[in-house]
């Protein structure tokens, strides 16, 4: 398969998201850069974060909520990084709505993984990066990523927190913008 294009997006662009200056401010990107459909940055978002450690009863909500999100047919952005976030992109997967993946780190030289491959073709699936050179995710790519996930945010689901984490600096940014929150529920 050919490497896919990836395309800049400056402010000047239609499809540049306004909300990225007013949420980030002076941090805020000045390009970014995207493989896939980038009319889905103009779609309601669904922002959906996970810490690292997650207890097993958080897991088992996180699989009910993907799919509810699925079969909704809500339009989901995330770093997909944690493994609870991974488990759920999997789910998402095999849906029909839009999916953006944020990246931490650059798109150029970007391995597809196979089972993003049909999600591309079919225009439903964005991947998005704030990075033009950085080729390995670190601590600092990852905040900056979330950052960038919660600012694209329309609302956000929060499946679990780990206390004084990062998602939980995330979780408190979002209400500083207001950005409302799902609410998880169990599906028992």
């Amino acid at each position: 398969m050919k490497a896919p294009d990836v395309l800049t997006l400056t402010p000047s662009q239609a499809h540049w998201p306004r909300q990225l200056d007013k949420r980030l401010d002076t941090v805020a990107p000045s390009r970014l850069w995207a493989i896939g459909n980038v009319e889905i940055l103009a779609e309601h978002k669904v922002g959906l974060f996970c810490s690292v450690r997650c207890p097993g009863d958080a897991i088992i909500v996180a699989h009910d909520a993907a799919r509810k999100l699925r079969d909704d047919g809500a339009t989901v952005i995330s770093g997909f990084q944690s493994p609870v976030e991974t488990e759920c992109l999997q789910i998402l997967l095999r849906g029909q709505q839009p999916i953006i993946v944020c990246l931490a780190r650059s798109l150029a030289r970007l391995r597809l993984p196979t089972e993003w491959r049909q999600a591309l073709a079919s225009g439903r699936l964005l991947l998005l990066s704030r990075f033009e050179k950085s080729r390995r995710a670190d601590k600092n790519t990852a905040r900056r990523r979330n950052e960038l996930v919660a600012a694209l945010s329309d609302e956000v689901l929060i499946i679990h927190a780990e206390s004084g984490g990062s998602v939980a600096r995330i979780s408190q940014m979002v209400d500083l913008w207001k950005v409302p929150k799902r609410k998880v529920q169990s599906s028992n």
